[in-house]
């Protein structure tokens, strides 16, 4: 029976389930808009439902009993409602870089990731991809066959799919390349503070990553483009602090990690979320059901703003 969602004053995200890896997500645009929330510090309320929007399109939210699909128009949305802005920092110039990368990850890297998820590499998706029941296995192989067919189809309206695998691959290191060119040893793309453009690159790069062992792209972020390597591992620990991973080490590790950082619980379909621990006037944890707002989860504030105060006290 569908639950009814009330999402007055709260943001209500409609994304696809947690896959059975650790990820939060095998899809790079919904891994995107949640790691923007983040970033943003905006308490959202996850919905996996796997229902699509009305354009068909996932993630999605409701606010205030508005529905909102595509990324770039809910993050428009959220700024215009809420007054956020990751890119109140950043200059024309910066703008116009930023929305050139974006438009660089979602319109051609993102279609050259599809293929080695949902079709080179279909079998360890499939793997990924989280179903319960009696026929589960057999419920996963025809979806991920159905998958299958609608990425070579669209990425052969698209024109890239009617390149070869080797010239896909060339595109797709070519991508991977300029971004780790853009990066160089900065903290983020455009700098030393986080913008809208690192939760679409992070969001990509995660999936390559962490979601395709053994593949190209994997061998490539974690060998040759190692900054790329260290940026995903930058920002999984910043913004993903219950986001623990069975490889993890030492490798990808900054000067700015620390032993809290290693501390990790785990990933969970958090009925609400926010950044901002709550407490009861002994200082205990607030534990409550998942209907209620808070999961009682203990998740550490983001030092967003320590980053800034502490720039801004160096230009003093």
């Amino acid at each position: 029976k569908e639950q009814e969602l009330d999402s007055k004053d709260a943001i209500i995200l409609h994304q696809f389930s947690r896959p059975t890896n650790g990820v939060p997500s095998l899809s790079p645009f919904c891994l995107k808009m949640e790691t923007y929330l983040r970033m943003a510090d905006l308490p959202y309320q996850n919905y996996f439902d796997g229902k699509l929007s009305p354009q068909g399109k996932m993630p999605w939210i409701e606010y205030n009993h508005k529905k909102v699909s595509g990324t770039e128009f809910i993050i428009d949305f959220l700024e215009e409602k809420l007054g956020v802005n990751l890119n109140k920092h950043l200059g024309p110039h910066e703008r116009a870089v930023s929305r050139a990368v974006t438009k660089m990850v979602e319109e051609h890297f993102y279609w050259t990731l599809a293929y080695c998820q949902w079709v080179e590499n279909l079998h360890e998706t499939q793997k990924m991809v989280s179903l319960f029941g009696p026929f589960s296995d057999l419920l996963k192989w025809i979806l991920c066959h159905l998958t299958k067919g609608i990425v070579k189809r669209e990425m052969y309206g698209h024109g890239i799919g009617r390149f070869s695998e080797e010239e896909m691959y060339t595109l797709m290191e070519k991508d991977m390349r300029t971004l780790a060119g853009l990066l160089g040893d900065k903290k983020y793309i455009m700098g030393p503070t986080v913008s809208t453009v690192d939760a679409t690159v992070f969001g990509h790069l995660a999936q390559a990553m962490w979601t395709l062992p053994g593949t190209r792209p994997e061998r490539l972020i974690k060998g040759e483009l190692i900054n790329l390597a260290m940026y995903c591992e930058r920002i999984r620990r910043k913004f993903w602090p219950e986001w623990h991973h069975d490889d993890d080490n030492t490798l990808y590790e900054s000067e700015e990690s620390s032993e809290a950082s290693k501390t990790y619980s785990p990933l969970q379909d958090f009925s609400f979320y926010s950044r901002t621990e709550t407490f009861d006037e002994e200082g205990n944890s607030i534990s409550q059901t998942p209907d209620t707002d808070y999961t009682g989860h203990s998740l550490f504030d983001s030092d967003v703003e320590m980053d800034e105060y502490r720039d801004h006290e160096q230009c003093k």
